[in-house]
Order: C-alpha cells, then sequence, then structure tokens
C-alpha cells in the first residue's frame, strides 16, 4: 500500500465513518486524541532509533505515518499541499547547512 492509497482509505472513513473503525474513533475522539497519537509514536520512533532496532525503527514509523495522515486529514491538508511543501524546500534539503 502507498501513503496516498492510505490517506485515501483515512479520509474515506472519516466521511462514512464505519462503526468499529478505528480511524473512525479518532475522529470521533478529536483532535486532541489525534495529535496524543501522532506525539506517542513519534516518541517510540525515537526510542527505536536510539536502540538501533531496525524492526521497531519500521514498525513505529508504519504507525507514526498512519496517525500523521489522520491529522492531515482531520485538518484537511491534502497530500498534495506536502508535496508542494517539499518541492519548495527541495533546494534546501539536499545542500548542507552552514
Amino acid at each position: 500500500m502507498t501513503i496516498d492509497e492510505l490517506y485515501k482509505i483515512i479520509k474515506d472513513r472519516k466521511q462514512k465513518m464505519p462503526e468499529g473503525s478505528y480511524v473512525a474513533s479518532l475522529f470521533t475522539e478529536g483532535k486532541d486524541r489525534i495529535i496524543q497519537k501522532v506525539g506517542e509514536e513519534a516518541v517510540e520512533v525515537v526510542i527505536a532509533g536510539k536502540n538501533s532496532d531496525r524492526n521497531r525503527i519500521i514498525e513505529e514509523s508504519t504507525d507514526l505515518i498512519f496517525h500523521l495522515l489522520t491529522l492531515l486529514v482531520n485538518e484537511r491538508i491534502t497530500l498534495g499541499n506536502i508535496y508542494e511543501e517539499l518541492e519548495k524546500r527541495s533546494n534546501g534539503l539536499l545542500t548542507k547547512k552552514q
């Protein structure tokens, strides 16, 4: 599954709010809960990175991306918006800071 596909699924779940959906439950619990999950997952990525645990880095990064996408959908930020910002920064991202 691509990030674009996952974004579309999350957006669809927000629109349809199917019963029993974890994504729908996050939207029901609200923005603060979504932000909390992003924070928790970010910390878990940091810990996995500090421990050089490749598998945990992959797992926790996946969780972080999922929850970050949920936040983006909640805030009506599209992946196109993110891609545009990456494009604006592309030159600076690849050059060494002085």
